[in-house]
């Protein structure tokens, strides 16, 4: 189900909405691997997001790193910050896994550690949950606005989602986005195999088989290239319409 209707510049600028029910608990999994250069700054912009009546529990899960990662995060230890590190690379989706494993939260949102997402865009994922509208929240940044992505990866996305569609029965514009958010109880009952990248496909395929409708808002999206540190790359790619496939028959 996507978000129609009114103007995506302003749906954007939401940054200061009210949820309204208090209490609750949201549990922000980072998955990080080789990120030195951007860990500190991505913690900082989680924990600047005001969240009115929102405890905020982060779960940074080290995936072996080999940059120095791990030293900055030592750095975290006793301030708020629950840190999980493996001693070897074990891939995104094993980390985003361990995370979801040990969540505690209501409410878990994916983060990634690169800086390509805003956390300034959480009250308007989190809300359509706390208002009891959607169980899954999707942030597409086809509906909102995209810095530096480049036109192949544009294309490869949008071709995704749709086929995602055809395949699902789902009506989504941006399957791949990194920014997920879940009601603690639906994605913690959802039997994830992932290792990698194909963490996405195979949740969205789960969701849809077991009737989940999929609630997108728009976010705001500044792309980096590999030069600065992005690690999908084609295969990952190959490997995902793979698993949507997969999952689309098989659970």
């Amino acid at each position: 189900m996507r978000s129609r209707g009114g103007n995506q510049a302003s749906a954007l600028q939401q940054v200061t909405v009210t949820l309204r029910r208090p209490g609750v608990k949201l549990s922000i999994i980072i998955p990080v691997y080789n990120e030195r250069a951007t860990i500190r700054q991505a913690i900082a912009r989680v924990r600047a997001v005001n969240l009115a009546g929102v405890e905020k529990e982060i779960i940074v899960v080290d995936d072996g790193s080999t940059d120095g990662t791990g030293d900055i995060l030592r750095d975290y230890a006793g301030q708020g910050v629950i840190v999980h590190t493996f001693a070897s690379n074990l891939g995104k989706g094993t980390a985003v896994r361990k995370g979801i494993e040990t969540a505690t939260g209501d409410i878990v949102l994916v983060q990634d550690a690169d800086l390509e997402y805003d956390p300034q865009d959480y009250p308007a994922l989190l809300e359509p949950i706390r208002q009891g509208q959607a169980e899954v929240v999707y942030g597409s940044r086809f509906l909102g606005q995209i810095e530096d992505m480049r036109l192949s990866n544009r294309m490869a996305n949008r071709a995704f989602a749709l086929l995602t569609n055809l395949l699902c029965g789902t009506e989504i514009t941006d399957e791949a986005t990194g920014y997920k958010v879940f009601r603690a109880e639906v994605i913690k009952g959802l039997h994830i195999r992932a290792r990698r990248f194909e963490f996405c496909p195979e949740v969205t395929a789960k969701l849809a088989k077991r009737g989940y409708k999929i609630h997108e808002v728009p976010i705001r999206y500044k792309g980096r290239s590999r030069k600065e540190g992005k690690k999908i790359g084609w295969r990952d790619g190959l490997m995902a319409l793979w698993t949507l496939f997969k999952y689309r028959f098989v659970d």
